[in-house]
């Protein structure tokens, strides 16, 4: 359950960020960076030019360093995905985020 409510459709407070992390998905690896994150999900830009394909309903895991230093990571599911325009350089990607840890949900309520 989220601990902040939305004025609009989302059910959680997003936190705008610019975070580099790495995204996995079976035997691949892809360099990313977390534009926004919320308790329940999270929106990351990466490179369209990689052998990375997003689908719907994907498990990936995505690994990251909090702003106190701990890393982290994050079992998720790809729920939607598109090129980014104007030129599609970079593939914008919205993700749920499955039982997120305690230290995450804590670290997001100390940045709001």
């Amino acid at each position: 359950m989220c601990y902040n409510t939305c004025m609009d459709a989302r059910r959680c407070k997003r936190l705008i960020v610019n975070i580099q992390a790495e995204l996995l998905s079976v035997d691949k690896r892809l360099s990313v960076f977390i534009e926004n994150l919320s308790e329940e999900g999270l929106y990351v830009t990466a490179p369209v030019k990689s052998t990375f394909s997003f689908v719907t309903d994907m498990p990936v895991e995505i690994r990251f360093e909090l702003p106190a230093g701990e890393k982290l990571n994050l079992h998720c599911l790809v729920k939607w995905a598109y090129s980014t325009p104007p030129h599609g350089l970079t593939n914008s990607v919205g993700m749920t985020i499955i039982d997120p840890p305690l230290t995450y949900i804590e670290t997001l309520k100390a940045l709001q």
